[in-house]
């Protein structure tokens, strides 16, 4: 197997049970490392720190275990049913209300570059490595060795996730069974999700706990999505109460979708409308008479190199939605960048209310519910940050 030396000084990372290398803690390579490998990292004075599949680029290794072990079938049994158990320990498995969930979470479950999203039967897999990716056969097999008659279908959506340059042509579709089940529940509401033409898996799947907020606040209120997507939040606030519910994303397709969830909860459907505009243009464009307004971007950032300009985004499209907002309405902002953080988001929040010349008041700080766990060796899986704030 080939063995990567860390210089000395830099193996401190790996002794607190962080599952990343950067390469440039890297000495020196025994053999010659490929993409995808297994690989065995030490210190400068030959002791062992763990096990994991190395890539190119600057996070060299991402460790799959801290101990000596084999990775073997026996080994992802063990690691997927460990992610089942937690997720059945916490109540979202068997769950009558909800059949929609995370079952594994990358580096939150110690199985870091795989996404596995729980859609009423159908398991959608997301390989972000090639070390995954060459896993594959082992991993559905843990998969469906786990959870039993509960997977109906494997959809492998990760044509857009590997890198690039791995040149592993990969392709999307079923790798076992097939569903037309493209019907879901979540708290008591349903959903039709994409899975094979939609964002990540085809739904965020991480916005369940805040979309309850937002039912939770809307009674009475007229509610503006933006960057609303297939209107997750549209229909909590339509169940909420909401008088009015305005849905806006770039995608015609996506808006489609949001009005069909509309449609599939509710038999009045008139106080929802959905624009399939800009989100920009539509904020620039907005009157005060939004009560709640909803900011959910894609992430600005998903490299280091590119973080301020992402601060700035998140800083600009906060103040225009405040600087819009009437005195007592509620501003619900995200970032889903995993570069970052809670600190900088807030930072760059606080920016935005600073210069919009109002009171801005925090309510609530969210983040992504209990199936979506953070490794708290690897603070990076806490990649959901929200604010909910009052503006007076």
């Amino acid at each position: 197997m080939v063995k990567v030396v860390l210089k000395s000084g830099k193996d401190q990372s790996a002794r607190r049970l962080h599952p990343w290398v950067f390469s440039g803690a890297i000495k020196k390579f025994y053999g010659e490392p490929y993409e995808g490998c297994l690989i065995e990292v030490f210190d400068n004075k030959d002791e062992f720190l763990g096990i994991g599949h190395y890539q190119v680029g600057s996070i060299a290794v991402r460790i799959l275990s801290f101990e000596k072990t084999e990775i073997d079938q026996d080994f992802w049994n063990r690691k997927i049913s460990n992610a089942w158990n937690y997720r059945k320990n916490i109540g979202i498995i068997d769950n009558d209300k909800t059949n929609v969930f995370r079952l594994i979470h990358a580096e939150g479950d110690e199985l870091p570059g795989l996404i596995v999203d729980f859609y009423n039967g159908t398991a959608v897999v997301q390989m972000h490595s090639v070390g995954m990716y060459k896993n594959r056969d082992q991993i559905i097999n843990a998969i469906r060795d786990v959870a039993g008659d509960k997977i109906v279908a494997v959809y492998d959506k990760s044509s857009t996730t590997l890198p690039f340059k791995a040149d592993l042509n990969a392709t999307d579709g079923y790798i076992f069974g097939e569903s037309n089940i493209n019907e879901v529940s979540e708290n008591g509401l349903k959903f039709k999700i994409d899975w094979k033409k939609g964002q990540k898996t085809g739904f965020f799947v991480d916005q369940r706990e805040n979309r309850q907020l937002v039912r939770e606040i809307s009674a009475g209120k007229k509610v503006l999505n933006v960057f609303g997507y297939t209107g997750g939040f549209s229909v909590y606030a339509m169940a909420g109460g909401a008088e009015l519910v305005h849905t806006v994303d770039s995608s015609a397709r996506a808006v489609e979708l949001a009005d069909e969830n509309i449609a599939l909860n509710f038999s009045d459907t008139k106080r929802h409308k959905s624009f399939a505009v800009d989100a920009f243009d539509f904020i620039e464009n907005m009157k005060d008479d939004y009560d709640v307004v909803i900011l959910d971007p894609p992430a600005f950032a998903k490299h280091n190199n590119v973080l301020h300009n992402a601060l700035q985004g998140y800083k600009k499209l906060n103040l225009k939605a405040m600087q819009k907002m009437k005195p007592g309405s509620i501003l619900v902002t995200f970032s889903c960048s995993q570069v970052v953080s809670k600190e900088e988001f807030r930072k760059s929040v606080f920016a935005a209310a600073t210069q919009c010349g109002k009171t801005v008041r925090i309510m609530k700080q969210l983040t992504q519910p209990s199936d979506h766990p953070v490794n708290i060796f690897h603070p990076e899986s806490e990649y959901l940050k929200g604010l909910v704030l009052y503006l007076a």
